[in-house]
Protein backbone atom coordinates (compact mmCIF):
# COMPACT_ATOMS: atom_id res chain seq x y z
CA UNK A 1 0.00 0.00 0.00
CA UNK A 2 1.43 3.28 -1.00
CA UNK A 3 2.86 5.63 1.84
CA UNK A 4 0.47 8.36 1.63
CA UNK A 5 -2.52 5.90 1.89
CA UNK A 6 -1.32 4.17 4.52
CA UNK A 7 -0.76 7.71 6.36
CA UNK A 8 -4.63 8.58 5.90
CA UNK A 9 -5.74 4.93 6.39
CA UNK A 10 -9.53 4.93 8.54
CA UNK A 11 -8.87 2.83 11.08
CA UNK A 12 -12.14 2.30 12.79
CA UNK A 13 -13.19 -0.04 9.54
CA UNK A 14 -9.56 -1.42 9.24
CA UNK A 15 -8.00 -1.79 12.23
CA UNK A 16 -8.71 -5.18 15.25
CA UNK A 17 -12.20 -5.12 13.86
CA UNK A 18 -12.20 -8.07 15.58
CA UNK A 19 -11.66 -7.05 18.66
CA UNK A 20 -13.65 -4.22 18.27
CA UNK A 21 -17.01 -6.12 17.69
CA UNK A 22 -15.38 -8.73 20.67
CA UNK A 23 -15.75 -6.07 23.41
CA UNK A 24 -18.92 -5.01 22.22
CA UNK A 25 -20.64 -7.85 21.94
CA UNK A 26 -19.24 -9.10 25.91
CA UNK A 27 -20.01 -5.57 27.43
CA UNK A 28 -23.22 -5.33 29.86
CA UNK A 29 -26.31 -5.12 27.90
CA UNK A 30 -28.57 -4.92 30.63
CA UNK A 31 -31.45 -7.17 30.49
CA UNK A 32 -34.64 -7.81 32.85
CA UNK A 33 -35.33 -11.04 30.99
CA UNK A 34 -32.90 -12.72 33.13
CA UNK A 35 -32.62 -16.03 30.89
CA UNK A 36 -29.23 -15.29 30.03
CA UNK A 37 -26.75 -15.61 32.89
CA UNK A 38 -24.24 -13.68 30.85
CA UNK A 39 -26.46 -10.72 30.96
CA UNK A 40 -26.71 -8.01 33.79
CA UNK A 41 -30.19 -6.92 34.88
CA UNK A 42 -31.44 -3.61 33.99
CA UNK A 43 -30.77 -1.56 37.66
CA UNK A 44 -33.48 -0.45 39.58
CA UNK A 45 -32.01 1.64 42.26
CA UNK A 46 -30.62 5.31 41.92
CA UNK A 47 -27.28 4.24 43.64
CA UNK A 48 -26.96 1.18 41.07
CA UNK A 49 -27.89 2.87 38.14
CA UNK A 50 -24.78 5.69 39.06
CA UNK A 51 -22.72 2.83 39.04
CA UNK A 52 -23.61 0.87 36.35
CA UNK A 53 -21.67 0.84 32.34
CA UNK A 54 -23.80 1.59 30.29
CA UNK A 55 -22.25 1.35 26.33
CA UNK A 56 -23.76 2.34 22.94
CA UNK A 57 -25.15 0.41 20.19
CA UNK A 58 -23.23 -2.38 18.75
CA UNK A 59 -23.66 -0.59 15.42
CA UNK A 60 -21.53 2.03 17.02
CA UNK A 61 -18.23 1.40 16.12
CA UNK A 62 -19.32 2.37 12.24
CA UNK A 63 -17.84 6.34 12.94
CA UNK A 64 -15.68 6.65 10.64
CA UNK A 65 -12.72 8.19 13.22
CA UNK A 66 -11.74 5.34 15.31
CA UNK A 67 -13.36 6.05 19.09
CA UNK A 68 -10.88 6.82 22.51
CA UNK A 69 -11.22 3.97 24.50
CA UNK A 70 -10.52 5.30 28.28
CA UNK A 71 -10.82 1.84 30.15
CA UNK A 72 -8.95 0.85 32.31
CA UNK A 73 -9.99 -2.36 32.66
CA UNK A 74 -12.37 -5.09 30.08
CA UNK A 75 -15.20 -7.23 30.88
CA UNK A 76 -14.66 -10.79 30.70
CA UNK A 77 -16.42 -13.70 29.15
CA UNK A 78 -16.08 -16.44 31.77
CA UNK A 79 -13.28 -16.55 34.25
CA UNK A 80 -11.57 -19.10 31.99
CA UNK A 81 -11.34 -16.24 29.57
CA UNK A 82 -9.59 -14.01 32.22
CA UNK A 83 -7.18 -17.11 33.11
CA UNK A 84 -5.56 -17.19 28.99
CA UNK A 85 -5.70 -13.30 29.00
CA UNK A 86 -3.33 -13.74 32.30
CA UNK A 87 -1.73 -16.39 30.89
CA UNK A 88 -0.11 -15.17 27.78
CA UNK A 89 3.19 -14.35 26.69
CA UNK A 90 3.41 -10.09 26.22
CA UNK A 91 3.74 -8.86 22.97
CA UNK A 92 3.05 -5.94 20.51
CA UNK A 93 -0.47 -6.62 19.94
CA UNK A 94 -3.78 -8.47 21.31
CA UNK A 95 -5.00 -11.58 19.54
CA UNK A 96 -8.71 -12.52 19.43
CA UNK A 97 -9.02 -12.59 23.59
CA UNK A 98 -9.20 -9.08 23.39
CA UNK A 99 -7.43 -7.21 26.51
CA UNK A 100 -7.83 -7.35 30.09
CA UNK A 101 -6.38 -4.61 31.78
CA UNK A 102 -4.71 -0.96 30.18
CA UNK A 103 -1.02 -1.31 31.44
CA UNK A 104 -0.66 -4.07 29.35
CA UNK A 105 -2.27 -2.01 26.25
CA UNK A 106 -6.05 -0.64 25.10
CA UNK A 107 -7.78 -0.53 21.56
CA UNK A 108 -7.06 3.21 20.99
CA UNK A 109 -3.15 2.47 21.53
CA UNK A 110 -3.18 -0.71 19.79
CA UNK A 111 -4.87 0.96 16.83
CA UNK A 112 -2.57 3.64 16.75
CA UNK A 113 0.63 1.43 16.87
CA UNK A 114 -0.71 -0.68 14.37
CA UNK A 115 -1.03 2.33 11.55
CA UNK A 116 2.92 2.87 12.76
CA UNK A 117 3.89 -0.37 12.54
CA UNK A 118 2.59 -0.29 8.60
CA UNK A 119 4.56 2.75 8.12
CA UNK A 120 7.72 0.66 9.19
CA UNK A 121 6.81 -2.12 7.57
CA UNK A 122 6.30 -4.32 10.61
CA UNK A 123 2.62 -5.04 9.85
CA UNK A 124 3.20 -8.71 9.05
CA UNK A 125 5.48 -9.85 12.13
CA UNK A 126 6.81 -8.30 14.88
CA UNK A 127 5.49 -5.17 15.40
CA UNK A 128 5.34 -1.67 17.05
CA UNK A 129 4.75 -0.08 21.09
CA UNK A 130 3.92 2.93 21.94
CA UNK A 131 4.61 5.14 24.83
CA UNK A 132 4.47 8.06 27.15
CA UNK A 133 7.34 9.88 25.20
CA UNK A 134 10.03 9.18 22.88
CA UNK A 135 12.53 9.13 25.55
CA UNK A 136 10.36 6.42 27.63
CA UNK A 137 10.42 4.42 24.31
CA UNK A 138 14.06 5.00 24.00
CA UNK A 139 15.05 3.73 27.63
CA UNK A 140 12.57 0.47 27.23
CA UNK A 141 14.34 -0.65 24.56
CA UNK A 142 17.62 -0.15 26.61
CA UNK A 143 16.24 -1.85 29.53
CA UNK A 144 15.05 -5.50 27.63
CA UNK A 145 18.06 -6.14 26.28
CA UNK A 146 20.73 -5.14 28.29
CA UNK A 147 22.07 -6.18 31.67
CA UNK A 148 24.70 -5.66 34.05
CA UNK A 149 28.15 -6.87 32.79
CA UNK A 150 27.00 -6.17 28.94
CA UNK A 151 28.74 -3.62 26.78
CA UNK A 152 26.48 -1.06 24.43
CA UNK A 153 27.99 1.38 21.87
CA UNK A 154 26.44 4.84 20.82
CA UNK A 155 27.45 8.17 18.86
CA UNK A 156 28.95 11.49 20.26
CA UNK A 157 25.96 13.26 18.29
CA UNK A 158 23.39 10.80 19.94
CA UNK A 159 20.53 12.79 21.92
CA UNK A 160 20.86 14.82 24.85
CA UNK A 161 18.33 12.81 27.12
CA UNK A 162 19.55 9.44 26.18
CA UNK A 163 23.41 10.52 26.68
CA UNK A 164 22.01 11.33 30.15
CA UNK A 165 20.24 8.02 30.50
CA UNK A 166 23.11 6.34 30.39
CA UNK A 167 25.41 8.25 32.11
CA UNK A 168 23.09 8.59 35.20
CA UNK A 169 21.89 5.40 35.34
CA UNK A 170 23.00 3.14 33.12
CA UNK A 171 26.86 3.21 33.56
CA UNK A 172 25.70 3.04 37.48
CA UNK A 173 23.98 -0.18 36.22
CA UNK A 174 27.30 -2.05 35.37
CA UNK A 175 26.68 -1.60 31.94
CA UNK A 176 30.02 -0.83 30.35
CA UNK A 177 29.36 2.50 27.31
CA UNK A 178 31.73 3.59 24.59
CA UNK A 179 30.73 6.35 22.27
CA UNK A 180 32.06 6.80 18.52
CA UNK A 181 32.06 8.88 15.61
CA UNK A 182 29.64 7.52 13.62
CA UNK A 183 28.93 9.36 11.46
CA UNK A 184 29.49 9.12 7.38
CA UNK A 185 30.94 6.56 5.09
CA UNK A 186 34.04 5.77 7.92
CA UNK A 187 30.86 5.15 10.91
CA UNK A 188 30.95 1.36 10.14
CA UNK A 189 34.63 1.11 10.92
CA UNK A 190 34.14 3.56 14.00
CA UNK A 191 31.91 1.23 15.37
CA UNK A 192 33.54 -2.08 14.36
CA UNK A 193 36.29 -1.21 16.23
CA UNK A 194 34.12 -0.58 19.46
CA UNK A 195 32.63 -4.36 19.34
CA UNK A 196 33.76 -6.60 22.06
CA UNK A 197 32.53 -10.00 22.81
CA UNK A 198 29.86 -8.52 25.71
CA UNK A 199 28.30 -5.68 23.16
CA UNK A 200 24.44 -6.40 23.26
CA UNK A 201 23.44 -2.88 21.67
CA UNK A 202 24.93 -1.01 19.00
CA UNK A 203 22.48 2.08 18.71
CA UNK A 204 22.55 4.44 16.08
CA UNK A 205 20.94 8.40 15.55
CA UNK A 206 20.45 9.32 11.74
CA UNK A 207 19.95 11.84 10.85
CA UNK A 208 22.19 12.74 13.78
CA UNK A 209 20.59 15.24 16.25
CA UNK A 210 21.63 18.24 16.21
CA UNK A 211 24.08 17.73 13.55
CA UNK A 212 22.03 16.78 10.80
CA UNK A 213 25.01 13.97 10.11
CA UNK A 214 23.89 10.59 8.08
CA UNK A 215 25.11 6.97 9.27
CA UNK A 216 25.84 4.51 6.99
CA UNK A 217 22.94 1.85 7.96
CA UNK A 218 23.22 -0.62 5.22
CA UNK A 219 27.44 -0.81 6.66
CA UNK A 220 26.75 -0.61 10.40
CA UNK A 221 24.28 -3.44 10.12
CA UNK A 222 27.05 -5.67 7.24
CA UNK A 223 29.80 -4.93 10.11
CA UNK A 224 27.47 -6.75 13.38
CA UNK A 225 26.56 -9.33 10.41
CA UNK A 226 30.10 -10.11 9.62
CA UNK A 227 31.52 -9.80 13.28
CA UNK A 228 28.85 -11.51 14.65
CA UNK A 229 26.64 -13.47 12.51
CA UNK A 230 23.07 -12.68 11.33
CA UNK A 231 20.37 -13.04 14.11
CA UNK A 232 19.27 -15.92 12.63
CA UNK A 233 22.64 -17.84 12.96
CA UNK A 234 23.50 -16.00 16.24
CA UNK A 235 20.32 -15.07 18.27
CA UNK A 236 22.55 -13.40 21.35
CA UNK A 237 24.29 -11.23 19.02
CA UNK A 238 23.79 -7.02 19.53
CA UNK A 239 20.56 -5.61 19.12
CA UNK A 240 20.68 -3.06 16.53
CA UNK A 241 18.65 0.32 17.08
CA UNK A 242 18.53 3.16 14.81
CA UNK A 243 16.60 6.56 16.78
CA UNK A 244 15.11 7.69 13.13
CA UNK A 245 13.05 10.44 14.67
CA UNK A 246 14.61 13.60 11.98
CA UNK A 247 13.90 11.30 9.35
CA UNK A 248 10.47 9.38 9.82
CA UNK A 249 9.13 6.56 8.02
CA UNK A 250 8.41 9.14 5.24
CA UNK A 251 11.78 9.22 4.35
CA UNK A 252 14.01 5.99 6.05
CA UNK A 253 12.94 2.95 7.26
CA UNK A 254 15.92 1.71 9.33
CA UNK A 255 14.62 -1.98 9.35
CA UNK A 256 14.58 -2.22 6.01
CA UNK A 257 17.98 -2.18 5.89
CA UNK A 258 19.90 -5.79 6.64
CA UNK A 259 20.94 -6.54 9.85
CA UNK A 260 18.76 -3.48 11.63
CA UNK A 261 16.91 -4.99 14.70
CA UNK A 262 14.90 -1.61 16.18
CA UNK A 263 13.52 1.50 14.99
CA UNK A 264 12.81 3.92 17.33
CA UNK A 265 10.60 7.33 16.90
CA UNK A 266 10.13 10.31 18.88
CA UNK A 267 6.38 10.69 17.74
CA UNK A 268 6.05 14.01 20.02
CA UNK A 269 8.36 15.33 16.67
CA UNK A 270 7.11 14.62 12.97
CA UNK A 271 4.71 11.90 13.63
CA UNK A 272 2.64 13.91 15.84
CA UNK A 273 3.46 17.27 14.46
CA UNK A 274 1.86 19.66 16.32
CA UNK A 275 3.21 20.42 20.27
CA UNK A 276 0.34 18.94 21.72
CA UNK A 277 1.31 15.45 22.51
CA UNK A 278 4.58 13.62 24.14
CA UNK A 279 4.42 10.24 22.12
CA UNK A 280 7.34 7.56 21.53
CA UNK A 281 7.29 4.31 19.25
CA UNK A 282 9.68 0.92 19.61
CA UNK A 283 9.58 -1.15 16.43
CA UNK A 284 10.73 -4.18 15.57
CA UNK A 285 10.54 -7.41 13.38
CA UNK A 286 11.37 -9.45 16.50
CA UNK A 287 8.17 -11.44 18.13
CA UNK A 288 11.56 -11.68 21.32
CA UNK A 289 12.41 -8.76 21.13
CA UNK A 290 8.89 -7.13 21.11
CA UNK A 291 8.21 -9.63 23.70
CA UNK A 292 10.84 -8.03 25.82
CA UNK A 293 10.08 -4.56 25.43
CA UNK A 294 6.61 -5.46 26.58
CA UNK A 295 7.38 -6.50 29.46
CA UNK A 296 9.41 -3.78 30.33
CA UNK A 297 6.44 -1.97 29.19
CA UNK A 298 4.26 -3.92 31.45
CA UNK A 299 6.13 -3.52 34.50
CA UNK A 300 8.33 -0.26 34.22
CA UNK A 301 6.90 2.49 31.74
CA UNK A 302 3.83 2.71 30.58
CA UNK A 303 1.62 2.37 27.21
CA UNK A 304 0.48 5.66 25.30
CA UNK A 305 -2.62 6.75 26.60
CA UNK A 306 -5.70 6.85 24.75
CA UNK A 307 -6.31 10.29 24.32
CA UNK A 308 -2.43 10.81 23.12
CA UNK A 309 -2.97 7.96 20.87
CA UNK A 310 -6.24 9.34 19.20
CA UNK A 311 -4.34 12.38 18.65
CA UNK A 312 -1.31 10.89 16.99
CA UNK A 313 -3.23 9.07 14.39
CA UNK A 314 -4.94 12.61 13.92
CA UNK A 315 -1.20 13.81 12.82
CA UNK A 316 0.01 10.91 10.82
CA UNK A 317 -2.95 11.99 8.71
CA UNK A 318 -1.30 14.60 7.51
CA UNK A 319 2.08 12.87 7.77
CA UNK A 320 2.86 12.40 4.47
CA UNK A 321 1.80 15.93 2.85
CA UNK A 322 3.34 17.88 6.18
CA UNK A 323 6.43 16.18 5.43
CA UNK A 324 7.23 17.59 1.74
CA UNK A 325 6.26 21.18 2.91
CA UNK A 326 8.89 20.85 5.65
CA UNK A 327 11.32 19.84 2.86
CA UNK A 328 10.66 22.37 0.49
CA UNK A 329 10.79 25.31 3.12
CA UNK A 330 13.92 23.88 4.28
CA UNK A 331 15.75 23.90 1.46
CA UNK A 332 14.91 27.83 0.55
CA UNK A 333 16.47 29.01 4.21
CA UNK A 334 19.57 26.51 4.47
CA UNK A 335 20.56 28.36 1.17
CA UNK A 336 19.81 31.90 3.18
CA UNK A 337 22.48 30.20 5.65
CA UNK A 338 24.43 28.81 3.76
CA UNK A 339 25.59 32.24 1.92
CA UNK A 340 25.31 34.60 5.32
CA UNK A 341 28.62 36.17 6.07
CA UNK A 342 28.03 35.22 9.62
CA UNK A 343 27.45 31.75 8.96
CA UNK A 344 30.64 29.77 9.48
CA UNK A 345 28.69 26.17 7.84
CA UNK A 346 25.28 25.27 7.32
CA UNK A 347 24.47 21.21 7.47
CA UNK A 348 21.41 20.36 5.31
CA UNK A 349 21.07 16.95 3.77
CA UNK A 350 19.72 18.86 0.35
CA UNK A 351 22.87 21.46 0.22
CA UNK A 352 25.70 19.42 -2.15
CA UNK A 353 27.96 21.24 0.80
CA UNK A 354 26.82 18.58 3.32
CA UNK A 355 29.96 16.32 4.32
CA UNK A 356 27.40 13.08 3.92
CA UNK A 357 26.22 13.98 0.42
CA UNK A 358 29.50 12.87 -1.81
CA UNK A 359 28.43 14.86 -4.88
CA UNK A 360 25.25 13.16 -5.29
CA UNK A 361 23.86 10.42 -6.96
CA UNK A 362 21.64 7.36 -5.81
CA UNK A 363 24.56 5.50 -4.07
CA UNK A 364 25.41 8.26 -1.23
CA UNK A 365 24.11 8.26 1.94
CA UNK A 366 21.68 11.37 2.08
CA UNK A 367 19.71 9.60 -1.11
CA UNK A 368 19.87 6.50 0.85
CA UNK A 369 18.62 8.83 4.29
CA UNK A 370 15.86 10.38 1.90
CA UNK A 371 13.33 8.46 0.44
CA UNK A 372 10.34 11.11 0.31
CA UNK A 373 7.63 9.20 0.64
CA UNK A 374 8.82 7.01 -2.36
CA UNK A 375 7.19 3.64 -2.64
CA UNK A 376 9.13 3.07 -5.90
CA UNK A 377 11.83 4.25 -7.75
CA UNK A 378 8.94 5.05 -10.47
CA UNK A 379 7.59 7.35 -8.05
CA UNK A 380 10.54 9.87 -8.62
CA UNK A 381 8.85 11.27 -11.52
CA UNK A 382 5.82 12.48 -10.09
CA UNK A 383 7.02 12.89 -5.96
CA UNK A 384 9.61 15.84 -5.50
CA UNK A 385 12.67 14.95 -3.66
CA UNK A 386 12.89 16.53 -0.07
CA UNK A 387 15.36 16.40 2.50
CA UNK A 388 13.27 16.77 5.41
CA UNK A 389 12.74 20.01 7.80
CA UNK A 390 15.34 19.96 9.91
CA UNK A 391 18.86 22.62 9.63
CA UNK A 392 21.58 23.15 11.87
CA UNK A 393 24.31 26.15 11.49
CA UNK A 394 27.35 27.49 13.23
CA UNK A 395 28.06 31.13 13.54
CA UNK A 396 31.40 32.14 13.33
CA UNK A 397 33.75 32.59 16.37
CA UNK A 398 34.99 30.64 18.59
CA UNK A 399 34.38 29.33 22.43
CA UNK A 400 32.22 32.49 24.15
CA UNK A 401 32.26 34.75 21.04
CA UNK A 402 30.00 31.95 19.28
CA UNK A 403 27.95 30.81 22.09
CA UNK A 404 26.87 34.57 22.75
CA UNK A 405 26.29 35.05 19.10
CA UNK A 406 24.23 32.24 19.05
CA UNK A 407 21.97 32.93 21.52
CA UNK A 408 21.72 36.51 20.55
CA UNK A 409 20.65 35.07 16.95
CA UNK A 410 18.10 32.66 18.41
CA UNK A 411 16.65 35.19 20.80
CA UNK A 412 15.97 37.95 17.85
CA UNK A 413 13.89 35.57 15.91
CA UNK A 414 10.04 37.04 15.87
CA UNK A 415 8.14 34.73 13.29
CA UNK A 416 10.43 31.14 14.39
CA UNK A 417 9.63 30.50 18.29
CA UNK A 418 12.49 29.83 20.97
CA UNK A 419 12.03 26.41 21.75
CA UNK A 420 13.43 23.31 22.60
CA UNK A 421 11.50 19.79 20.18
CA UNK A 422 11.08 19.87 16.61
CA UNK A 423 9.05 18.34 14.23
CA UNK A 424 5.78 20.61 14.64
CA UNK A 425 4.07 22.77 11.93
CA UNK A 426 5.74 25.85 13.85
CA UNK A 427 9.40 26.48 12.97
CA UNK A 428 10.95 26.20 16.10
CA UNK A 429 15.10 27.01 16.89
CA UNK A 430 17.08 26.22 19.90
CA UNK A 431 20.58 26.56 20.93
CA UNK A 432 22.08 22.66 21.90
CA UNK A 433 24.74 24.40 23.95
CA UNK A 434 22.58 26.11 26.35
CA UNK A 435 20.01 24.16 26.02
CA UNK A 436 19.10 20.34 24.42
CA UNK A 437 22.43 19.17 24.60
CA UNK A 438 23.92 21.37 28.19
CA UNK A 439 24.14 18.57 30.26
CA UNK A 440 26.64 16.88 27.81
CA UNK A 441 30.56 17.89 28.84
CA UNK A 442 31.49 20.57 26.48
CA UNK A 443 34.76 17.62 25.55
CA UNK A 444 32.01 15.15 24.56
CA UNK A 445 29.99 17.65 22.80
CA UNK A 446 32.87 18.99 20.51
CA UNK A 447 34.42 15.43 19.81
CA UNK A 448 30.73 15.06 18.25
CA UNK A 449 31.03 18.16 16.23
CA UNK A 450 28.42 20.03 18.18
CA UNK A 451 29.91 23.70 18.26
CA UNK A 452 29.35 26.25 20.67
CA UNK A 453 27.69 28.47 17.83
CA UNK A 454 25.78 25.49 16.71
CA UNK A 455 22.14 26.48 15.87
CA UNK A 456 19.25 23.98 15.54
CA UNK A 457 15.97 24.80 13.09
CA UNK A 458 13.07 23.19 12.75
CA UNK A 459 11.09 24.70 9.70
CA UNK A 460 8.19 24.44 9.65
CA UNK A 461 5.02 25.05 7.18
CA UNK A 462 4.56 28.42 7.19
CA UNK A 463 5.56 30.59 4.19
CA UNK A 464 8.96 30.56 3.33
CA UNK A 465 9.86 33.52 2.86
CA UNK A 466 8.65 34.81 6.24
CA UNK A 467 11.12 32.31 7.26
CA UNK A 468 13.80 33.37 5.23
CA UNK A 469 13.38 37.16 6.16
CA UNK A 470 12.65 36.44 9.95
CA UNK A 471 16.28 34.63 9.78
CA UNK A 472 18.03 37.24 7.63
CA UNK A 473 16.71 40.14 9.93
CA UNK A 474 18.00 38.47 13.27
CA UNK A 475 21.32 37.56 12.10
CA UNK A 476 22.08 41.08 10.18
CA UNK A 477 21.14 42.60 13.90
CA UNK A 478 23.96 41.27 15.08
CA UNK A 479 26.59 41.96 12.36
CA UNK A 480 25.33 45.11 13.06
CA UNK A 481 25.23 45.50 16.61
CA UNK A 482 28.89 44.00 16.58
CA UNK A 483 29.77 46.77 14.16
CA UNK A 484 28.44 49.51 16.20
CA UNK A 485 30.19 48.23 19.29
CA UNK A 486 33.45 48.40 17.69
CA UNK A 487 32.92 51.95 16.35
CA UNK A 488 31.96 52.92 19.94
CA UNK A 489 35.16 51.18 21.13
CA UNK A 490 37.23 53.21 18.56
CA UNK A 491 35.31 56.09 19.29
CA UNK A 492 36.22 56.18 22.94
Amino acid sequence: MAFAATCRLALSRRVNKTTLRSSLSTTRQFSSSGDDDKKHATPTSFATKCASLYHPSAKANRGLAPPVYFGSTYTLDDADHGARLHDKKEAAFTDEDGFVYSRWGSPTNEACAKQIAALEGVEERGGTLLFGSGMSGITSALMSVLKEGDHAVFPYTVYGGTHEFLKEFAIHWGIEIDFIDGAGKEGPEAYRSAFRENTKVVYCETPANPTCRITDLKGVGAAVDEHYGTRVSNPNRPWVMVDGTFATPYHMRPLDFAGIDVSIQSCTKYLGGHSDILAGSVSSKSPEFCHGIAKVQKLITAPLNPMDSYLLMRGIRTLDVRMQRHGENALQVARMLEAHPLVESTFYPGLSSHPDNEGGGPDCLVAEAFRSGRDSPEDASIMPQTYGGMIAFIVKGEGDVALERAKKVCEGLRVVNLAVSLGSVESLVEHPASMTHAMIPREDRLAGGLDDGLIRISVGIERASDLVADLLSSLDRVVEEESRERREERAA
